[in-house]
């Protein structure tokens, strides 16, 4: 996923001990990293601009606002705009963790990690 690649066949002590400190560091960081998680504030717009939405980092809606041309729009259109700045406002909250962790992780790529936790879990799998 991120750091060191060991073989499980062949693992040394110094492995063992480059593996428990980069644990540490990792610990050590979530604990000081949950305040900073959990001021992420994610926002998003529809296509119009009409319509704006912001979620928490776990992409919990925390407010959906509307422009007064917005209530001009069809409600299926309304509806989209809404959605898509729902969809928006969770994708800045997504970049805005991603970034935090590659702060404080070194190595840390979500796209890698997202795959690897993937392979693990056997969603790989056809």
């Amino acid at each position: 996923m991120f750091g060191p690649k060991y073989d499980p066949g062949n693992i040394t002590d110094r492995d063992l001990d480059e593996a428990t400190r980069q644990s540490e560091r990792m610990l050590a960081w979530i604990e000081t990293a949950q305040e900073d998680l959990g001021k992420v504030v994610g926002t998003g717009k529809g296509p119009s601009g009409h319509v704006g939405a912001s979620v928490d980092s776990t992409g919990r809606v925390l407010e959906v606002t509307y422009g007064s041309r917005a209530m001009r729009l069809p409600s299926e259109d309304l509806a989209e705009e809404t959605v898509t700045a729902v969809r928006e406002a969770n994708a800045d909250a997504q970049r805005q963790i991603h970034d935090l962790m590659r702060e404080g992780i070194p190595g840390y790529d979500p796209v890698e990690a997202t795959a690897e936790l993937e392979r693990v879990l056997g969603f790989d799998q056809d």
